[in-house]
């Protein structure tokens, strides 16, 4: 019961951290009255919640992270679209942290850079162009900077947390 209580707590606390990073400490770049480009935080503390509590509990931080992000700060209509985006950045990396990597260095690279690229490249850019009609150079141009520096940011993040003793063991994993 007591290890129920703690993973619930650590998911709305993963939650509250991505709707702030996300939402509130974000640059957002809006093209054509749309926001075409978020540059920021939001997505590491649901990449966390998939690595540390497991693909389920990703999925539902990212979910509930853009759902109550919309709710409190919204940008444009609502589209599910998003929210399944925001949903595979916690489901992906919560399947990827369980293959059985040696190197604890490759699997953090990994856990970060699919996502990145799978969601963060190509679906976000086309969820845009198919909803919106948003050209394609203007939406990849950006990404093809940001991911790769979200990439490498991220991953010395997540390596310099599990230094720390009480994720020591989530790093183990």
């Amino acid at each position: 019961m007591r290890e129920k209580v703690r993973h619930l707590a650590f998911t709305g606390i993963f939650i509250a951290m991505s709707v702030v990073l996300t939402r509130f400490a974000s640059l957002r770049i809006a093209i054509g009255g749309i926001e075409g480009i978020r540059i920021g935080f939001g997505t590491l503390p649901i990449i966390l919640s998939g690595v540390l509590l497991g693909p389920i509990s990703g999925a539902l931080t990212g979910a509930l992270a853009d759902i109550i992000g919309f709710v409190l700060s919204p940008m444009g209509p609502y589209f599910p679209h998003f929210t399944l985006t925001s949903s595979l950045y916690g489901v992906i990396p919560g399947v990827v942290s369980l293959l059985p990597l040696r190197s604890k260095t490759l699997r953090v690279f990994c856990v970060v850079a699919i996502p990145q690229v799978g969601v963060g490249l190509f679906l976000t850019p086309y969820f845009l162009h198919t909803l919106f009609d948003m050209p394609w150079k203007i939406l990849l141009a950006p990404r093809l900077v940001s991911v790769p520096l979200n990439t490498i940011a991220f991953t010395v993040l997540i390596l310099s947390l599990f230094r720390v003793p009480a994720f020591a063991a989530f790093g183990e994993r």
